[in-house]
């Protein structure tokens, strides 16, 4: 078995013609977030990573093997809940509800990919229906799932639920509105501290 003990973040220093032409390992976050485990790579080599304690690996590091060979690091789409904002608000409340779903997700400790129009989280239905409640829309995908760093310590708490337990159907053009809530799309009702004095 190869051993890979060297991280090179994104490959940097290296030829990308080098880095491309590499044999790579496809993980999912599980396995991305240790730093000792055994792959197989796409040449078919089995592969023992043994890097620092604490260390992430991200899609697009570079790992080096004690013979110089050089594995390409690929993030493996799987199951996540993209999270995006009700199309129906105006551009800057669609803003506002995102970092809102942001806050109440990191005071829970969950790990977060964050993107200028929408958010991912591993699958969980309960945060699902919290988050539909907020009036977002979620939906579970494939996808590269790269979260935010400063996260790792409470990762795997929401994992292991099957793809079922996401009550995607329809999901794409509805949110559940709580009875007594209304959603308040007029604008005289909403004031989210855009002060700009």
């Amino acid at each position: 078995m190869l051993q890979a003990s060297k991280l090179i973040p994104q490959g940097q220093g290296l030829s990308r013609t080098m880095v491309q032409r590499a044999s790579h390992l496809e993980l999912d976050w599980d396995v991305r977030q240790k730093s000792r485990f055994d792959t197989v790579a796409s040449d078919e080599r089995h592969v023992g990573v043994f890097l620092p304690r604490g260390t992430v690996v991200r899609g697009g590091d570079v790992l080096v093997t004690q013979d110089g060979s050089l594995l390409r690091v690929v993030a493996a789409p799987q199951p996540v809940l993209r999270i995006t904002a009700c199309p129906d608000h105006p551009a800057h409340e669609q803003a506002f509800d995102l970092m809102r779903a942001a806050y109440h997700l990191g005071n829970r400790h969950v790990p977060i990919e964050l993107r200028p129009d929408h958010l991912k989280i591993e699958p969980d239905h309960v945060l699902a229906e919290m988050l539909r409640a907020m009036h977002l829309t979620v939906v579970e995908v494939r996808e590269p799932f790269e979260p935010e760093a400063g996260a790792y310590g409470a990762h795997g708490a929401h994992s292991g639920h099957s793809a079922g337990d996401a009550h995607t159907e329809g999901a794409k053009v509805a949110h559940s509105h709580q009875p007594g809530h209304h959603h308040g799309h007029d604008h005289t009702q909403h004031n989210h501290g855009h002060d700009h004095g």
